[in-house]
């Protein structure tokens, strides 16, 4: 299993859009083939900053959401509201206590 972390700016006019968006398309990316969890962060210095944290069972399986419909419908509606370039890492979880 791996980490997809992905930072996002917006154009603060823009947010209220972003979060309908992710509302409604966020159960169909939690239960994209691969994806395990999928949470959504949001700055707490900085409300235009927001990070999605995604764990993948495999990377091809993040690959594979990445060129499906589904990715390409939201990258193209959430791309436009951008005010910076955003920014992804993908990292393996090393550990991780609760």
């Amino acid at each position: 299993m791996f980490v997809r972390i992905v930072k996002m700016s917006f154009d603060p006019s823009k947010i209220e859009a972003f979060l309908a968006n992710f509302e409604a398309n966020k159960h169909n990316i939690r239960a994209f083939e691969g994806c395990e969890f999928l949470e959504l962060y949001r700055d707490k210095h900085n409300p235009s900053i927001f990070f999605t944290y995604s764990y993948w069972t495999a990377e091809s399986d993040l690959e594979n959401y990445r060129h499906s419909e589904l990715f390409k419908g939201i990258w193209a509606h959430t791309k436009p509201m951008f005010n910076g370039k955003p920014e992804a890492w993908s990292v393996d979880k090393l550990a991780s206590l609760k």
